[in-house]
């Protein structure tokens, strides 16, 4: 399996911007389709957005579809949130994820087998 291990997260104001990162190791970054997930408090871990393992296609949730922008850097095995507008509501422990399923939509936790140990972000009013 792939190692991942986020960075970025912190405390900032409403409208605020940050970017995560996530860098990958022990197996070949482009062979996986990545994503990001989020708990919030209270919440079950949910879907934040996709990228396809060459970068050519991303696919996001509603709640962050125009502020959040999702990429990759195959060459330095790094995944990437640049997380703009930010929100109180956007508070939560963030995630990516990897799996190497291909050609169906992949937005459940259960079809990602490699996980971060996630990186809190804080967003207040």
């Amino acid at each position: 399996q792939v190692q991942l291990v986020e960075s970025g997260g912190g405390s900032v104001q409403a409208g605020d911007s940050l970017r995560l990162s996530c860098a990958a190791s022990g197996r070949t970054f482009s062979d996986y389709n990545m994503a990001w997930f989020r708990q919030r408090p209270g919440k079950e871990r949910e879907f934040v957005a996709r990228i396809i393992w060459n970068g050519n296609r991303t696919y996001y949730a509603d709640s962050v579809k125009g502020r959040f922008a999702i990429s990759r850097d195959n060459a330095k095995g790094t995944l990437y949130l640049q997380m703009n507008s930010l929100k109180p509501e956007d508070t939560a422990v963030y995630y990516c994820a990897a799996t190497r399923l291909h050609g169906i939509v992949v937005e459940s936790v259960a079809q990602y087998t490699s996980w971060g140990q996630g990186t809190q972000v804080t967003v207040s009013s």
